[in-house]
């Protein structure tokens, strides 16, 4: 199942999405909850006290803690990267604030189906991607990462270290034979680096940085692909 949030101040945009929602959920037979809040505080009170969310439409005009600031929050005091976050504003004009708490669409009033359901349907595939798992040996023992948790990998003489967002593992191989196993979202910067593009929150021509603060930099060889990767594709 699910757990899909609605934060917004206005209620009948509320009651208007979560009939959406739910319709989309009969229609393709997927268990979904559906929880409302009206004011960001409300919202990270909840997430504080151990709450769930899958997947948030966030609006960003909310009266006292604004979405941006609720996003920051589960971004950077919760530590949540794995959330959907979906922003919902009547303004268009939002880009350069929203992009280091990493949305994944950006909607503009008024909501219809056809919108909720394109938005449902990109981060239920990307929910499903982040539970999948990378698979590696060392020693002994047999790992199993989640994708989504994968910030980059970084070749090191002949080991291969995985820093994820809780912890570092390493196993011996290339780079070059580990990248056919990875997702997409996996992007080559560099000989030595492999990075999860779910994980940039800034991207300049020679670096990204990621969302623990670390800056890594990009090949002169990789420049121009990864400029198309994320420019094109979207952070």
């Amino acid at each position: 199942m699910y757990n899909i949030g609605i934060c917004d101040d206005g209620k009948n945009i509320c009651a208007s999405m979560e009939e959406m929602i739910l319709h989309y959920m009969k229609e393709r037979e997927i268990l979904i909850e559906v929880k409302v809040w009206y004011t960001g505080e409300a919202l990270c009170g909840y997430l504080q006290q151990g709450g769930r969310v899958d997947i948030l439409f966030l609006d960003i005009e909310l009266l006292h803690l604004t979405g941006i600031e609720v996003a920051d929050f589960i971004r950077n005091r919760m530590e949540n990267r794995l959330m959907q976050i979906i922003y919902i504003s009547g303004i268009a004009s939002y880009a350069q604030q929203l992009f280091k708490t990493q949305p994944m669409d950006f909607l503009i009033k008024p909501i219809t189906q056809t919108k909720i359901d394109d938005s449902l349907d990109l981060a239920l595939k990307l929910l499903g991607r982040n539970m999948d798992k990378f698979k590696f040996q060392y020693g002994r023992d047999y790992y199993y990462l989640p994708f989504g948790e994968i910030m980059y990998l970084v070749s090191e003489g002949r080991k291969i270290r995985i820093i994820t967002l809780h912890e570092e593992k390493e196993f011996y191989g290339k780079l070059r034979d580990v990248l056919n196993s990875l997702p997409q979202e996996f992007i080559v910067i560099h000989k030595s680096y492999i990075v999860n593009r779910e994980h940039i929150v800034r991207y300049a021509y020679e670096v990204v940085e990621l969302t623990d603060g670390t800056v890594l930099t990009i090949s002169k060889a990789n420049r121009k692909q990864v400029r198309e990767r994320l420019l094109q594709e979207g952070i």
